[in-house]
């Protein structure tokens, strides 16, 4: 089947730098698309060429009303698209735009973010674990923001453990807030890039934006919240189980973590995992994976990634061929004892 579709001038955008969205779209929806002079001709089959065709339509009906893409999201959200036969161009940037994260719209960049943001939305308890780069944190922080700018909360509140690549807190000079603030940067700067920076210096000084280390939590109970806790792999199963423990009336929480990453001096002892393992069959907590190909930082984050991965399977293979030692056996030594000294 092949369907002509007239090009218009504002349309040429949805095409990409060296139609690089054109080449998303022939690869995911199992299409030819072809550009002529003043006409877009699709080909393949008639359902493929049907969704192709939803695009185009999906993106003249967003620019008409006034919606603009920033920073190479309308080739993530095709990515999206193309992956998700029940998600469309138009349902998820209107999705987008009906949350009001702030200052800019924030849209999921893979389909594993999709369900993740629709997890956040549905369940009081959510964990994110997955690599680094794959938009666990901000996409946390833009949802704590939507709730509070749409009065669903009253406040944020911001967790992590002050624990990094094996160093501590007496390492750093300064008072004690001045000490965990680098832990704690990531998510200044995610919330930052979401409100204005005077917004969010005022609502840190009244305490409906609070951001501190994990051990801050014992014996408080958050109503009216949304808590988030980052880097989890880096807490202790006490610390875990505490923290989960402080949600109230009207709170919602996420958890968010890289297994692959403990800096704990004893990995097994993480508290992120074994909540994985203990409350995996819990109602109303949803457990969101990602992988390397949600990855949404440079291109280079994803490789990386990928030859770590690569890495460690290579050495687990070569460790499970090596040959396993023959216990040793315990050998009397053949020497005769001195006879006993007569009392």
């Amino acid at each position: 089947m092949i369907k002509q579709l007239e090009i218009t001038p504002n349309l040429e955008a949805l095409f990409g730098t060296r139609d690089e969205n054109l080449h998303l779209l022939e690869a995911g929806l199992n299409v030819s698309i072809d550009l002529r002079a003043n006409h877009v001709a699709i080909e393949g089959a008639a359902r493929d060429v049907a969704r192709a065709e939803q695009v185009f339509n999906d993106y003249e009906y967003l620019r008409k009303s006034g919606y603009t893409f920033h920073n190479g999201d309308l080739g993530s959200i095709l990515r999206v698209v193309t992956t998700d036969p029940t998600a469309s161009l138009r349902s998820l940037a209107e999705a987008g735009r009906q949350r009001s994260f702030g200052k800019r719209p924030v849209q999921p960049k893979s389909l594993n973010q999709r369900r993740y943001i629709e997890a956040i939305e549905k369940n009081d308890m959510v964990f994110g674990v997955g690599p680094a780069g794959t938009g666990k944190t901000y996409l946390a922080v833009a949802m704590a923001v939507a709730a509070l700018v749409n009065k669903q909360v009253n406040r944020i509140v911001l967790a992590r453990p002050a624990v990094e690549a094996g160093e501590r807190l007496g390492f750093l000079p300064g008072t004690l807030q001045e000490k965990v603030d680098p832990y704690l940067r990531p998510l200044y700067d995610a919330l930052y890039d979401l409100l204005d920076q005077e917004k969010v210096d005022r609502y840190l000084e009244r305490n409906i934006i609070e951001i501190a280390p994990i051990a801050f939590m014992r014996g408080r109970t958050l109503n009216d919240s949304f808590i988030i806790l980052d880097e989890a792999q880096n807490t202790t199963s006490e610390q875990m189980k505490m923290f989960l423990t402080r949600m109230g009336f009207n709170a919602k929480a996420v958890i968010t973590g890289d297994i692959t990453q403990i800096d704990l001096p004893n990995a097994r002892r993480s508290g992120l995992i074994e909540a994985i393992d203990v409350l995996k069959g819990v109602n109303g907590i949803s457990f969101n994976f990602f992988d390397e190909s949600d990855v949404v930082r440079h291109v280079l984050v994803q490789r990386i990634i990928h030859a770590y991965d690569d890495h460690k399977q290579r050495m687990e293979q070569q460790l499970s061929l090596l040959p396993v030692a023959a216990p040793v056996e315990s050998i009397e030594p053949d020497v005769a004892q001195p006879p006993l000294l007569e009392q």
